[in-house]
């Protein structure tokens, strides 16, 4: 998935040693099974309506076997892959799901809603790109999108736009973020590998963030909204369902006339202003913590604390406590019905959580096997320029092994050798051109690929075509964009 904690254990195993030896038939055994693995996959889900999570399973062990792992490693591959994943991603899935349960709930999602559709509709797109960006400067990917899901399919409904006009707005603003913009781990890694500038390269990222956001985000949403016709649905209309129906009911006077008088009722509805203090506070908590790193003193008495409360998981928990006051307590909620509430968030992505831990063990017994290493070899007989064979490197081990964080660190150790010397301006402009191939065609091999169809409820076929299409459109965009600054500086 995109921007796992967890992935950077697996770097290791594509030693610079693999990289750089000769190519021999194992090398091409493991991208043809990687090919047939996909393939495996795909047809299970589309064709015999196996659900994910047993399909991924199958496909990975598939996959372990036809490789060469030995098989008493392969499960353990496979569960390595799933416990990285879930033990980082799952606890922020679970976290923001509370949030957004409380947000809905409490009419909070309805504040920033009304906010958002005064003026002309036709600009709302942009509004919730402009939204996904900002939240995405210091939050990953993960937490960006299970917290701004709720909003997106609220206005969903009350406008009765599709849901990829929005969804993919906000989808590519927090994606663009993740892939080009310290501090995130994936650009973070390749600075440390190439030796190269964090402020030098969060300043060029956000100069080549813009206009790729603008690109993949509100204008291609038009175009994806046309392609895939859904309104809201999936796992993030469970998480929010009912909120816009149970406002209504507790926006009626006490008459009597409520046909369940049992139904825990809000008596006030939280202010825009208190809405957004809730929901951006993880946002602030981490950015504090990046700037501490930025220009702080490891040695100084609260860079520790910093670090701590800008951890994304406190920074959640701190939200989601934060929340059951803003969103239960302070609007009339009972600490019981608040308990209520929180164990009915968790529902809906049970499944989500389990399909994304299966996207993330096929990932794994994907890089275990050497389909990385492999491509590496392909990259580096290419004889390219550092630039371009960083984004060319990225896009192979990407739609290799589903995982960005893999990705770029491992173009940035191959290019590393060939970047020696250049300035701090073109090491950066390498960083974020490996940056953009680490975002290239998601599939079924990544757990955001999954989470985004679970959450949106669309079928594979549906899915490729918005999301991976889109993360396609941002690598692309993003690779120009270096490119013509390459030019310049």
């Amino acid at each position: 998935m995109m921007g796992f904690a967890g992935t950077l254990g697996a770097v290791p195993l594509v030693a610079d040693a693999d990289i750089h030896a000769p190519w021999n038939g194992h090398d091409t055994r493991v991208l043809v099974v990687a090919v047939i693995g996909i393939g495996i996959i795909v047809a299970l889900i589309v064709w015999l309506k196996i659900h994910a999570f047993l399909a991924l399973t199958i496909g990975s062990l598939f996959v372990g076997l036809a490789s060469g792992i030995a098989a008493g490693d392969i499960t353990k591959s496979y569960e390595n892959g799933v416990g990285s994943v879930l033990g980082y991603v799952g606890v922020l899935i679970a976290l923001g799901a509370m949030i957004g349960k409380l947000l809905a709930d409490s009419g909070g999602a309805d504040q920033v809603v009304d906010t958002l559709l005064r003026g002309k509709t036709g600009a709302l797109p942009w509004k919730m790109a402009l939204i996904a960006f900002i939240i995405g400067i210091p939050m990953f990917f993960e937490i960006g999108l299970v917290l701004l899901i709720p909003v997106v399919v609220l206005a969903v409904r009350r406008t009765g736009a599709r849901a990829m006009l929005l969804g993919i707005p906000a989808l590519a603003g927090l994606s663009v973020l993740h892939g080009f913009v310290p501090p995130h781990p994936g650009p973070l890694a390749a600075i440390g590998v190439l030796n190269g500038n964090v402020g030098i390269t969060l300043a060029l990222g956000l100069l080549v963030a813009i206009p790729t956001v603008v690109v993949a985000g509100p204008l291609f949403g038009r175009l994806a909204a046309r392609w895939v016709t859904i309104g809201a649905a999936g796992a993030a209309l469970e998480v929010s369902g009912g909120a816009e129906h149970e406002d209504r009911r507790e926006d009626r006077p006490e008459d009597g006339q409520d046909d369940n008088p049992d139904r825990p009722k809000r008596t006030r509805t939280p202010s825009f202003t208190m809405t957004l203090v809730t929901v951006l506070s993880p946002v602030v908590l981490m950015l504090i913590k990046a700037a501490s790193d930025v220009w702080m003193s490891k040695h100084a008495a609260l860079y520790p604390v910093l670090q701590f409360i800008g951890d994304p998981v406190v920074a959640l928990l701190l939200a989601v406590l934060l929340a059951m006051y803003t969103f239960g307590t302070a609007v009339g909620f009972s600490v019981p019905v608040l308990s209520k509430k929180i164990g009915a968030s968790l529902l809906p992505i049970a499944g989500v959580m389990l399909i994304v831990g299966a996207g993330g063990g096929f990932k794994q017994v994907l890089v275990d096997g050497g389909t990385g290493t492999a491509i590496a070899k392909i990259a580096i007989a290419a004889n390219l320029s550092a630039l371009l064979l960083g984004w060319i490197v990225a896009v192979l081990i990407r739609l290799a092994t589903g995982s960005a964080t893999v990705a770029t660190v491992t173009a940035a150790g191959i290019v590393a050798p060939l970047a020696g010397g250049e300035s701090a301006t073109h090491l950066a402009l390498v960083v974020l051109a490996i940056g953009a191939g680490s975002l290239f065609f998601s599939h079924v091999n990544d757990a955001g690929f999954w989470l985004v169809k679970e959450y949106f409820g669309m079928t594979v076929g549906e899915t490729i075509k918005t999301w991976s299409v889109m993360e396609t459109v941002i690598s692309v965009m993003g690779l120009g964009m270096t490119l013509l600054l390459s030019t310049f500086l």
